[in-house]
């Protein structure tokens, strides 16, 4: 019941923070994890994304409060409640986001985090395997735990989608996790011979072998502190409260909701809202649960003329084919997330790097599976990429067992309606070029009849979704930042002996989805933990369009 390290999670982070930390075998690890085994093809199939994170199982069953600008509706947000995390129930959608993301980090007082600092630890972590299919790879790594491939885009849609994107005038991209972010392209995928590569396949599996690394199931109430140091972990297992001893340091890497969650049951948070649950206050960091933010995306749908979607699978006796397959061969339609295809586009003149992104998906159908469309078709995931909403994750009560609050406040910032208005049209302008005439048919959703802005406007409200990228509550800045709750160096400010190290610390949320640069994040901050010199800066420059202050369409079609 103690370690040197105590690690709270398992998920993206957490697990490569395990791997790292007892690589070495000089120091003991314990992962503390509540959720259970992550065995089975609901999760290690990836064509069955939509399963796992609607199954109380595997999710922590967390609902927004209701959203005032979304008709009030409260969202799902799902995080991993099982061995590996929301790696284990993501849609396993690899971006590393753009280098713009950590130089604004190192900008807003992220000392060390700028892209030159992060790229040595993206190509240290990654095993890339391009398939043929082109891509950047003097900008990727060979030799790391996380496989990374791409999907076959044997379906002719995936085709048209990014010969639409050129035929409308925008970038084409080979790599947007290379040096050329912007454009249409291929899609990457933590798939790795047929199954999810999750944190817990990559990281914590081969950490566990290690004599010195050790898991223990337990739900994890707070952090004890001892005259301002972190020296353990109050735990309940099976119903008794027991402490868990790190003898050098408590990492939490519980998620945006959970991290900030139980720093606040410990001690450390906005003194008045600590003091409302009766909890003694041992460090006031007014910023512990704030600056939460996420992506939200809608679903724009088009019938598809040609029976070639993936709604010919949607039935029991296919997808029983489709399964019976992927368990004997590992292949087949169950071994993709059936995301390959995807654009990164500047939404409008004078924006410098992406701010939208695209998922292509040859199929109209809710993310969670709940619902398809009637008949044939294909949609495209889109939505702004920085926001300037924000929102923030309080306590509920101090029974460590009750769910925190989550109010992420969406779409409050008056520049998120034209922004999302500006995403529905630009879809539409894309999926209206010639490369999908064949296929074409009348547009599902939001529909034709929906063009006004106040028309536009009504079906965000009532459609927006979350991407499930929550970040931003535990915010990484210079120690004399009052909002910041952890240093550079991931410490817990004003605590000795506590850091916090996952997507909870991002000062701004990045572009794209959240796993890869979570991962990142405990892989970088394992080398501050045990005190060893970052990897070399890298000088490599991202491209940027030449033209982005006057235009969003390809540069050679400015010439």
């Amino acid at each position: 019941m103690q370690a040197d390290y105590v690690i709270v999670g398992s998920g993206s982070a957490g697990s490569a923070l395990a791997y790292r930390l007892s690589e070495d075998g000089k120091h003991s690890v314990l992962v503390l994890e509540f959720g259970g085994s992550d065995a089975g093809p609901f999760i290690q199939m990836p064509a069955a994304l939509s399963y796992p994170m609607n199954m109380r199982r595997y999710d922590w069953g967390y609902r927004t409060e209701p959203e005032p600008k979304l008709n009030n509706r409260r969202l799902a947000a799902p995080r991993g409640k099982v061995i590996g995390g929301s790696s284990s129930i993501n849609g396993m959608v690899y971006v590393r986001g753009h280098a713009g993301d950590f130089d604004h980090w190192e900008e807003s007082g992220a000392a060390g985090w700028g892209f030159r600092h992060v790229l040595p630890y993206y190509k240290r972590m990654e095993t890339w395997h391009d398939g043929g299919h082109g891509g950047d790879p003097a900008w990727r790594g060979v030799d790391g735990p996380l496989h990374v491939q791409r999907g076959s885009r044997s379906n002719a849609l995936f085709k048209a989608f990014v010969e639409a994107g050129r035929q409308a005038g925008y970038e084409v991209t080979d790599d947007y996790n290379g040096e050329k972010q912007e454009g249409f392209g291929p899609m990457e995928q933590t798939i790795w011979r047929g199954r999810r590569w999750s944190a817990a396949n990559a990281y914590l599996r081969p950490a566990l072998k290690r004599p010195n690394c050790d898991m223990l199931r337990c739900f994890v109430r707070r952090v004890i502190i001892e005259e301002g140091r972190a020296v353990g972990v109050e735990i309940d297992r099976g119903g008794r409260i027991e402490i868990v001893r790190a003898n050098a340091e408590v990492i939490l890497a519980a998620s945006a909701f959970n991290s900030p969650k139980i720093l606040m049951l410990s001690g450390i948070g906005p003194g008045a809202h600590l003091g409302e649950h009766g909890i003694d206050v041992i460090a006031d960091r007014p910023g512990v649960g704030r600056n939460l933010q996420d992506h939200l995306e809608l679903y724009i749908q088009q019938q598809s003329l040609q029976p070639i979607t993936l709604y010919k699978h949607w039935n029991l006796i296919s997808k029983g084919l489709i399964g019976a397959q992927w368990l004997l061969t590992g292949r087949g339609l169950g071994a993709s997330n059936q995301f390959e295809s995807a654009a990164f586009l500047r939404s409008r003149a004078g924006v410098e790097y992406p701010d939208i992104q695209y998922h292509f998906l040859p199929i109209a159908v809710r993310y969670d599976g709940k619902v398809a469309a009637e008949g044939h078709g294909y949609q495209a995931h889109v939505g702004p990429m920085r926001s300037k909403s924000r929102g923030a994750v309080t306590l509920a009560s101090d029974d460590p067992g009750a769910a925190p609050r989550i109010a992420f406040n969406y779409m409050s910032h008056e520049e998120d309606f034209p922004d999302f208005r500006r995403c529905i049209r630009l879809t539409r302008e894309i999926f209206a070029q010639d490369a999908f005439a064949p296929y074409r048919g009348a547009e599902i959703q939001p529909g034709e009849a929906v063009q006004s802005d106040a028309a536009l406007d009504d079906f965000i409200r009532e459609h927006a979704e979350s991407a499930y990228h929550p970040c931003g509550t535990c915010k990484m800045g210079a120690p004399d930042d009052p909002q910041a709750v952890v240093d550079p160096e991931c410490r817990v400010i004003g605590v000795d002996g506590l850091r916090v190290a996952d997507s909870s610390i991002f000062p701004r949320i990045t572009n794209g989805n959240l796993n890869a640069p979570s991962i990142m994040t405990g892989e970088k901050a394992s080398d501050m933990i045990l005190g060893r010199d970052p990897l070399p800066a890298s000088n490599r420059q991202p491209w940027v369009h030449p033209e982005w202050r006057t235009s969003t369409r390809a540069a050679a079609a400015q010439a």
